[in-house]
């Protein structure tokens, strides 16, 4: 992300701040150190994957429409999950748990921050994050391997 730094600046002047909500235009840098635009589609969940590590976040949070992620959603046998790693995750995705559209973008945008040094993720919606943050609903991504 190009502006990371002014995003981390901001951060650490104690602003509040709102950044990989989707749009914006994707650029390249080219060899003479110039941007050029391209055509691609942004993904929010891996834009803020990446901008979490450009900026060290200790935690990345990724809200969604439902409190947590699931096992077998939507089905009789679905489970919710709480506290996970990394490994147990990626389980779950090569089982097929995670759909494309759906919860696999955020799972892997989670899986992909850790790996890059992040310490804690969470999965939620926004209005059971004041609960997530207590440890009281939300997937947790609590440890790596």
């Amino acid at each position: 992300m190009v502006q990371y730094r002014i995003i981390q600046d901001a951060i650490r002047a104690g602003h509040i701040v709102v950044a990989c909500g989707g749009g914006g235009i994707p650029v390249i840098k080219k060899q003479d150190g110039t941007y050029e635009g391209i055509e691609a589609v942004i993904d929010k969940d891996l834009t803020s994957s990446v901008l979490g590590s450009q900026i060290t976040a200790d935690l990345l949070v990724i809200l969604t429409e439902v409190p947590c992620a699931y096992l077998n959603y939507g089905t009789p046998k679905q489970k919710s999950l709480g506290a996970v790693t990394v490994s147990a995750m990626e389980g779950y995705m090569k089982e097929g748990h995670f759909a494309p559209g759906s919860m696999g973008p955020k799972v892997r945008a989670m899986i992909s921050f850790l790996s890059r040094g992040g310490k804690r993720g969470l999965i939620t919606s926004a209005s059971k994050l004041a609960y997530a943050l207590e440890g009281r609903v939300g997937t947790h991504f609590v440890g790596g391997y």
